[in-house]
């Protein structure tokens, strides 16, 4: 793949501006201008987004609904109701029921959780779930991560005598559901400041409104901030604002406390020597988490995530770990199928969106199979299967490119769908599929930007080896958490050779490890290319090139800096 480089040289304003930063922070006026683009104007702002401090939170009661939902909740501890803790069966809707679970467990015993299966009732509010609740008796249902478009499903519980508090972060329909309580920020009528809260970091509002209101402290729900982190970093929102003060301290508890079930996937993967970061979560933690609803259900990964028992949760998190083997197997092999089916499309250079249908595919992994499309072919993404008489699947989007509003423009071939800009899931009649196909094409034509379908690396900087100091290296560190809104800077460096000591490393020979020396200091710079081998012949020339990459911990050698190469290119002579 040859990736256009994006660079953008700062301008005089931008110069003096990170200068001036850089006289008042003490930190390097790269990293200023990286912190001015980010919004940071004074030194007290850049503290600030350094270390960001848990009194930030926003007060819960500024969302709509919240009063209500507290008095309805407390209402039915009072009368002793039975309360059912509903959500969805992917990371962010299982760790938002464990959050709601664990903390009111702690306080009232007449609770339990629901999570739907996948296969046979779908995505979000399922009338077997009401159809259960109504039969064990349960007269409040706090619904996570769905529920925003289950008007008919919450109208037959409200006939069943079952409430509903919704706590969601989809996009709504101009009809909300007939609930007692609405808690979204995506809603028209929004009151709340941060509208990128995660299903889990919506359900913790909750909590915190509810802790407010009765006098509990709120150090009781520090605990909790670590299935806050993981849902934000899974479910790829926003990791500024609200976000990042709730990411950055669920990262303190994942590192340093981490919850029985949490620490058993941290074991089981691997990581515990190790400091967890955002790209831990996303690559690790929590595919294994999903795995559970993708090949079983859902439900067990709730389970694993309240046991009080370490040695119970290590045998749930190697059950889980063997779902994750399954559901990488059939990865591997439908994304392979998929390959071939767009490799046989017609007049697929022209083309500016993917749909797929295959009604043999297994509905659990139609997602990854979607965003490994996106990732390989740089457009929107749709991929179906058959369940029942339906196509169901999942999208997902490239940067910048709003998918939920595309596959909104066609909503009338649609029995349902729900999701956000870069992922949604939605389900037709079979006959729709290739009409759909058609109109989803049409509208991303209409409306996508031709750098959004090709391989662009944007650069944040252009830098020498000079530059890359042991304080500057500290100071890069301190922008963590990394995620969408505050990526991991990527930096240029011009002109650089091969030490001479630089080889083709890894199982088939597929990487390079590097040794690198530029033409300005003494430093001799380490680096990873993953996957870039075939640039080994270029690079043993002796002759100059450029690259790029994000700087990185060498995590054999603790402290050390390492390099790790997005994209090589031979220098303009």
């Amino acid at each position: 793949m040859n990736h256009k480089w994006n660079y953008q040289p700062p301008s005089q304003e931008q110069t003096e501006a990170a200068k001036a930063l850089a006289k008042e922070t003490g930190i390097s006026p790269i990293l200023c201008k990286l912190l001015l683009e980010r919004g940071m104007t004074s030194a007290a702002e850049a503290k600030r987004f350094f270390r960001p401090q848990l009194n930030e939170l926003h007060a819960p009661f500024l969302m709509k609904d919240m009063s209500i939902a507290v008095e309805r909740l407390n209402q039915a501890m009072g009368r002793k109701e039975r309360i059912m803790v509903y959500g969805d069966y992917d990371v962010d809707g299982t760790t938002a029921v464990a959050l709601v679970y664990k903390f009111l467990q702690q306080f009232y015993s007449n609770i339990d959780y629901y999570i739907p299966d996948r296969y046979n009732e779908g995505y979000g509010v399922s009338v077997k779930g009401v159809d259960y609740a109504c039969e064990t008796g349960v007269k409040l249902i706090i619904v996570l991560d769905c529920g925003i478009k289950a008007v008919e499903e919450i109208a037959y519980a409200k006939e069943k005598g079952i409430d509903f508090i919704i706590c969601d972060h989809h996009v709504p329909d101009d009809t909300l559901p007939p609930a007692i309580a609405i808690l979204n920020a995506k809603r028209a009528d929004n009151t709340y400041p941060y509208d990128h809260l995660s299903g889990c970091g919506v359900g913790f509002k909750f909590m915190q409104a509810f802790a407010l209101n009765n006098g509990i402290e709120f150090h009781q729900l520090t605990p909790l901030l670590d299935l806050v982190a993981v849902s934000v970093a899974s479910d790829i929102v926003p990791i500024m604002g609200e976000n990042r003060v709730l990411t950055y301290h669920g990262l303190k508890q994942l590192n340093s406390n981490p919850s029985v079930g949490l620490k058993a996937i941290i074991d089981v993967c691997g990581l515990s020597e190790k400091e967890i970061t955002v790209g831990d979560i996303v690559f690790k933690i929590g595919p294994r988490i999903n795995a559970s609803g993708r090949i079983q259900n859902g439900k067990e990964a709730v389970e694993l995530l309240i046991e009080k028992d370490f040695s119970a949760a290590l045998e749930k998190a190697n059950q889980i770990n063997q779902y994750n083997e399954t559901r990488k197997d059939l990865d591997k092999t439908m994304t392979e199928e998929a390959n071939q089916i767009v490799d046989r499309l017609e007049g697929l250079a022209d083309r500016r969106s993917i749909v797929i249908y295959n009604e043999a595919w297994h509905k659990g992994v139609i997602g990854i199979v979607a965003s490994r499309l996106t990732e390989i072919y740089y457009r929107p993404a749709v991929v179906l299967t058959r369940t029942d008489n339906l196509a169901t699947g999942s999208a997902r989007s490239v940067s910048g490119f709003d998918v939920y509003k595309a596959i909104e423009h066609c909503r009338d071939l649609l029995e349902n769908f729900g999701g956000h800009t870069y992922a949604a899931g939605l389900s037709m009649k079979v006959e729709n599929v290739e009409e759909f196909t058609s109109r989803f094409e049409t509208y991303v034509t209409e409306h996508i930007l031709p750098e959004q379908t090709s391989a662009v690396i944007d650069i944040d900087a252009e830098i020498d080896f000079r530059d890359i100091t042991p304080k500057f290296h500290a100071d890069l560190k301190k922008f963590n958490p990394f995620g969408p809104d505050n990526h991991k800077p990527i930096f240029c460096t011009h002109n650089v050779y091969d030490y001479g000591t630089s080889k083709v490393v890894g199982r088939d020979q597929e990487h390079i490890k590097l040794e690198l020396v530029d033409n300005k200091s003494n430093n001799v710079m380490n680096g990873i290319a993953f996957g870039q081998s075939s640039q080994a012949r270029y690079i043993k020339t002796k002759r100059s090139f450029d690259i790029c990459y994000t700087i990185e911990e060498n995590t054999h050698k603790r402290g050390e800096v390492q390099l790790q190469i997005e994209d090589i290119k031979p220098s303009e002579e």
